[in-house]
């Protein structure tokens, strides 16, 4: 039966046995007193044969050990500290020892395909040491050492392995190790140069790492001879290998421990000096390992980051890797544990706040000139964005520390724009930074400063605001910073024309996901209104402005409605007639938003639309009825701003579309009632067509949750209802039935009261309707008006006196019938049809009702106003007489025309056979 022995444990059991076995043999005596000890020279060969026997015991069963695992080398350097930590031990024979199972184990690793010996490199860093060792016994034992062990390290390695690196580290030519040790020999005694160039070529990285590791360590030895050679020995290995080393943070760490421990002059030199040969070749390892220690950065790592600004040729390397630094967020916590690096100091990244501190020091050095120039747009706005960072941290740093400002203030004074620096120094924005509220200002104040004093460094400046903002910046609040840096020094430097690239930009930001990049871009919009208006490619900023109505956040909404105003105040008429239907429709849903504020806006905005388009009369048809409903049902809004908006647009709308509602409006009291039966009159005329729309748009505020809008919306469908019952179809009345049922359990009684009117209405229609489908289209296609008084339906909030009222309501004897003196009531449909024999044109007849009705209004002497053009007309009852009402209808339905009584038919329509 095996028994599994764990070889870890086993090693560390040989181990011990072994020291415990070499502090017995070498701590005898040397050979000659031992000799001395024998009384005759039987008994002193005696003495020498035993003395032989325990050392050769010792040093064969190092061997045995060897020979089954090249892992037992480890012993070997262990020997080697131990030797060094008693000098009474025998040294010259334990180096013998060393080095005779160096030369077994180099001519037992031909045998094997795999090599595992962790341990050279430590082992290799203990024998160079005692290469220059004040006994030359021990000298030549440890250069030969050296020898056996390169030797091993070569046939660790694989060749082709060996040749790409020596290639790629360009070291001076040296050969491979060669396999002559007599020759390897001469060539590592007493010259460290040659030693570390053939341990460099020769060790593989993890093992160099090691042998530098290990002299980095010895640097702090009491033996000043053996921290001097240390020293020596680890700057060449840097100087020429620095770029196989592994574990440059681990290394930088140690460098900064030591350097903390009150080191000697020359220790700090040589440790400083291994800094700066780092940064040649690991630029990012060491930067990032000083950026994780405490801040404020004390006196040794500010000692640390000179050194590492020493090196001119990586001053771009350096601050690359800074910017990436400066990229994350002070105060920030990491994601999870396994994200942090193992030595990280906390789980808050306050790196940033170092690399400005580090900024600080490295900046005014004058090898860093050019390659500050190279980045100073980079550097220019990572500070700026760190400057926002530490205003806005909210932990707790010591003494509050804004290291961002200050190395933002370096940064403008070796750039050459000093003057810059004192501009916003008297202006107080350097000592206002760290305030929250001032930050957006500061920036603001920053780039308008630039702008002022023209910096030279404009154009690659404004080039990285456009590359940041094309890629997006990581932060939603970035965006913020970005947008007012950007802004500002377009508006300064591009008056005419702008740049068409540029508007892309103010595009998206537009409809950014974050409101205050929305606002801030629509407030500079607003101000460089009259530039933007001339780019070709303005059309698709106002679609996005017009997106923008959509937001969430009241403010962007607002914004947009000024801005586009702004806009389209200075725009080309052509444009501007293009995009008014588009611009119409996006005012609609405004016009019905929560917002009070909002509301008035967009309904006062709608007007302005309307006035700039009076010169389109064919556009002011279509956008009216669209937003009529929102105008009429707001005119009862209880916020003023609201119903005052409602009136103003609804003048608007009488004066370009030739309404008599206009008196209306213009009287003090406005009786919501009153005008929606005088528009109604109106829309008879102007919009019929669109009567159905209106209903159906009624419809949707039946279910408000405001009072006002759910009693206006019965008085308006009620009216809209009875004018258009003869174009809807018993479905649609169905329909609208089922919206007025739930109305009529309103909570309200008011409301109640008034759904019961309206439903009493929409059911007298529904009785009237035929249930053929035929009938129903025929009546809807042929109806023609006749004129018949309606009464009002609700009397809501109806004038006490009536003789005072806008209308000068009258009543008659007869039939008590309200005769307003400047327009027509609602109209009831008849018609009377006759149509030609190709059954193309239709003529349509008056019926007697209409006569009668024309008769009686010229009877009583009063005045009327012509159904197309609003004038003022007297009757006469010869043209009365003679007057033929004719709608012609082609045979597709598209094209209807009440005629005139008055002015006779247009070229269209053929006399009446």
């Amino acid at each position: 039966m095996k028994i599994f022995v764990d070889p870890l444990l086993q090693f560390e059991s040989q181990l011990n046995i072994i020291e415990s076995s070499f502090k017995m043999v070498f701590a005898i005596p040397s050979l000659e007193r031992v000799r001395e000890m024998g009384t005759s020279e039987d008994d002193k060969e005696d003495l020498e044969n035993l003395y032989q026997s325990i050392l050769n015991m010792f040093e064969e069963t190092l061997l045995i050990l060897v020979s089954k695992d090249f892992y037992k080398l480890q012993i070997l350097k262990d020997m080697i500290i131990w030797m060094n930590e008693d000098t009474s031990y025998l040294q010259e024979r334990v180096m013998m020892i060393i080095s005779s199972v160096l030369r077994f184990a180099s001519e037992k690793v031909k045998r094997y395909a795999n090599i595992d010996a962790p341990c050279l490199g430590v082992l290799a860093a203990e024998l160079s040491l005692l290469c220059f060792h004040n006994d030359p016994l021990i000298t030549h034992q440890a250069s030969l050492g050296m020898c056996y062990l390169l030797w091993i390290a070569k046939c660790q390695n694989d060749i082709e392995e060996i040749k790409s690196t020596m290639c790629n580290s360009g070291n001076h030519g040296l050969q491979p190790v060669p396999s002559d040790t007599e020759f390897l020999l001469m060539d590592l005694q007493q010259d460290k140069t040659k030693i570390t160039q053939y341990v460099g070529q020769t060790l593989m990285p993890s093992l160099l790492t090691d042998f530098v590791w290990s002299l980095l360590m010895r640097l702090s030895s009491p033996n000043c001879v053996t921290a001097f050679e240390a020293s020596t020995m680890l700057k060449m290995t840097l100087e020429y290998h620095a770029h196989k080393v592994t574990m440059v943070s681990k290394i930088v760490d140690a460098i900064y421990k030591q350097l903390c421990d009150h080191s000697s002059h020359v220790m700090r030199h040589t440790l400083l000096r291994a800094i700066t040969l780092l940064i040649r070749t690991s630029p990012k390892k060491v930067i990032f390992q000083l950026m994780d220690y405490p801040i404020p950065a004390d006196n040794t790592l500010l000692l640390m980051w000179q050194a590492a600004g020493s090196e001119s040729r990586m001053a771009p390397h350096v601050l690359k890797t800074i910017l990436l630094i400066l990229k994350g967020k002070p105060g920030e916590m990491q994601d999870s544990l396994m994200e942090r690096r193992h030595f990280s100091l906390d789980t808050t990244n306050m790196m940033p706040v170092a690399a400005s501190q580090a900024l600080c020091t490295l900046l005014p050095i004058s090898s860093y000139k050019r390659a500050v120039a190279q980045f100073f747009p980079q550097l220019l706005v990572a500070l700026i964005l760190q400057l926002f960072y530490s205003s806005d941290l909210r932990l707790m740093i010591k003494d509050r520390l804004f290291y961002a400002r200050d190395a933002l203030r370096v940064l403008l004074n070796c750039s050459g724009l000093q003057k810059v620096d004192m501009a916003l120094k008297k202006k107080n924005c350097w000592n206002q930074s760290s305030q929250v509220l001032f930050h957006h200002h500061g920036v603001y104040l920053v780039a308008k400063t630039l702008s002022d004093y023209n910096f030279p460094q404009f154009p690659e400046t404004l080039r990285y605001l456009y590359k940041l903002s094309v890629e997006g910046p990581r932060r939603s609040e970035d965006s913020v910073i970005i947008v007012i840096f950007f802004t500002e020094l377009l508006s300064n430097f591009f008056k005419d024309p702008f740049p068409e690239k540029f508007l892309v930009l103010f595009r998206n930001w537009v409809n950014d996901p974050n409101p205050a990049v929305s606002k801030l871009s629509l407030q500079k919009i607003a101000s460089m209104a009259p530039v933007i208006n001339k780019a070709q490619n303005v059309c698709s900023l106002l679609i996005s402005i017009l997106d923008a109505f959509l937001s969430k956040d009241k403010t962007v909404i607002i914004w947009a409605l000024l801005t586009l105003r702004k806009l389209l105040g200075k725009l080309n008429k052509a444009t501007y007639s293009s995009l008014s239907t588009r611009i119409a429709s996006s005012y609609y849903p405004l016009m019905d938003h929560s917002n009070g504020g909002i509301r008035s806006m967009a309904i006062y905005h709608f007007g302005e639309l309307l006035k700039d388009m009076s010169q389109y009369p064919w556009i002011l048809n279509d956008m009216v009825p669209g937003g009529l409903v929102p105008l009429i049902l707001f005119l009862e809004d209880t916020e003023i701003r609201v119903a005052k908006a409602c009136k103003y647009t609804l003048k608007i709308c009488a004066s370009e579309l030739n309404w008599s509602t206009l008196y209306l409006l213009k009287d003090k009291h406005c009786y919501f009632e009153l005008v929606v039966l005088n528009i109604c009159n109106n829309l008879l005329i102007s919009h019929e067509s669109y009567i159905t729309n209106l209903i159906s748009d009624t419809l949707g505020f039946l279910r408000s949750s405001r009072i006002y809008l759910r009693r206006a919306s019965i008085i308006l469908i009620g009216y809209l209802t009875k004018l258009g019952s003869h174009l809807l179809l018993r479905e649609e009345i169905e329909v609208m039935l089922d919206a007025i049922d739930p109305v009529l359990r309103d909570e309200d009684p008011v409301i109640r009261e008034l759904a019961e009117i309206t439903y009493r209405v929409f059911k007298e229609i529904s009785h009237k309707l035929t249930s053929s489908n035929f009938k129903q289209i025929f009546r809807r296609v042929f109806g023609l008006t006749y004129i018949k008084k309606i009464k009002p339906l609700y009397n809501y909030n109806w004038p006490d006196n009536l003789a005072d009222s806008p209308l000068k309501i009258k009543e008659t004897k007869n039939d008590k019938e309200l005769l307003p003196d400047v327009n027509y009531d609602l109209f009831e449909i008849h018609c009377l049809s006759i149509f030609d024999s190709d059954q193309r044109t239709y003529f349509i007849k008056p019926t007697n009702k209409i006569e009668k009705y024309m008769s009686k209004v010229f009877d009583e002497k009063r005045l009327d106003l012509d159904p197309i053009t609003s004038d003022l007309l007297p009757f006469n009852p010869l043209n009365l007489i003679a007057t033929r009402w004719t709608l012609v209808i082609t045979r597709n339905y598209s094209n209807t025309h009440m005629l005139n009584p008055v002015l006779g038919p247009p070229p269209l329509i053929f006399p009446e056979p």
